[in-house]
């Protein structure tokens, strides 16, 4: 599962991660694993990771690069990034 979020510690963001956080070991039982994309710094993700006890990975996309490749809308006339959850399967198709 890859999931783009606008950025750490906005409290939407943070509830998202908490919970994929929470599931995590469901995820993990069926073989799944979970990504999670902003265009905030490595170190922001490092940091807002180990606040929040995040067991999974965080990706940097400063930029918007790999935002914009997957099609994720903008929210907010194009002044925020968008939030979108794709569950990909073994092959890699969504």
């Amino acid at each position: 599962m890859v999931y783009f979020y606008p950025a750490d510690e906005s409290p939407g963001c943070t509830k998202e991660a908490c919970a994929f956080r929470d599931s995590y070991e469901k995820f993990k039982k069926a073989g799944a694993q979970v990504v999670g994309i902003s265009s905030d710094d490595p170190s922001s993700h490092k940091a807002f990771a180990k606040k929040y006890r995040l067991p999974y990975t965080l990706l940097s996309d400063e930029g918007n690069k790999v935002r914009k490749d997957w099609g994720v809308p903008s929210d907010l006339f194009g002044t925020l990034s968008g939030r979108e959850t794709y569950v990909l399967d073994k092959n890699g198709m969504v």
